[in-house]
């Protein structure tokens, strides 16, 4: 694979970082460009690979990660076809690009393939998913695979079920944000000095996901492992649920997914 990447942001370099520590690819068949020059000097920094003033200096590339912001993705393929680039294999992690609009847009000959990756592959614990254009072949399906999976696990999906995957992964995180520092705002309140707080918190977070993916126990019968009768975990179960929790969640991800769709249309 030589790799080239549109957008040295920080998830162009996370995504490239974790492919080369997964010796998915090299450093030294990885090329980068990006218009500002502090990205792509940090790029390089972090992953070892180089970088191309201009995005012509891509076009001998059979591979690209689109990690463009959505409004700079047409000006980009753009200057990929003028620069002579045909017949490779697209990987795009713009957010709300349909495959139409990708495939439209592409140089003459390119597949296409979408992803919905999120921020925690920023550490290498990433939840992403992507979906194969018409042309893509199930090595294109590969290679998206073991570049996403790099940094965390991925995820086939069709194509219509990618807004469900940015209510859920998308969006988690933040979700997830929201549970740690309530989770820690209780331990203050019950008198825990706020720094331990947060990483009580934070780490029973992941200890308990660690737990799930670990196990492949489902998540009701590790709860009830921890719910003694008469306890203190029931009593606090019981207070969730009176607060509607499970339905806030539930209608979090709803809502993000929903409205992830009207962005897609827009």
């Amino acid at each position: 694979m030589k790799l080239g990447v549109i957008g040295c942001g920080k998830m162009g370099s996370a995504l490239v970082g974790g492919a080369i520590r997964a010796k998915a690819v090299s450093a030294g068949d990885v090329l980068g460009y990006d218009p500002f020059p502090a990205s792509a000097e940090a790029f390089t920094e972090t992953t070892g690979a180089s970088t191309v003033a201009e995005i012509g200096g891509l076009s001998g590339c059979d591979t690209f990660l689109l990690c463009t912001k959505p409004h700079q993705a047409e000006a980009a393929l753009r200057q990929l076809a003028d620069g002579g680039a045909s017949g490779a294999l697209l990987i795009s992690v713009a957010a709300g690009l349909s495959i139409d609009w990708l495939q439209s847009h592409s140089p003459a000959g390119f597949r296409v393939v979408r992803c919905m990756p999120n921020t925690p592959a920023l550490v290498g614990e990433g939840a992403a998913a992507f979906a194969l254009g018409t042309e893509a072949s199930s090595d294109d399906a590969s290679a998206a695979r073991s570049l996403l999976g790099s940094v965390g696990i991925a995820h086939e999906v069709p194509e219509s079920l990618l807004d469900a995957v940015t209510g859920l992964s998308g969006s988690g995180p933040a979700f997830a944000f929201l549970m740690i520092e309530a989770l820690a705002d209780g331990g203050v309140r019950c008198g825990l000095p706020r720094a331990q707080a947060l990483e009580l918190a934070a780490q029973t977070l992941r200890g308990a996901a660690t737990m799930v993916l670990e196990t492949g126990d489902h998540p009701a019968v590790l709860k009830d492992r921890v719910a003694s009768p008469g306890g203190t975990t029931i009593a606090g179960l019981a207070a969730m649920e009176a607060g509607g929790v499970r339905d806030a969640l539930i209608e979090a991800v709803t809502m993000a997914a929903q409205r992830s769709a009207e962005l897609g249309k827009a």
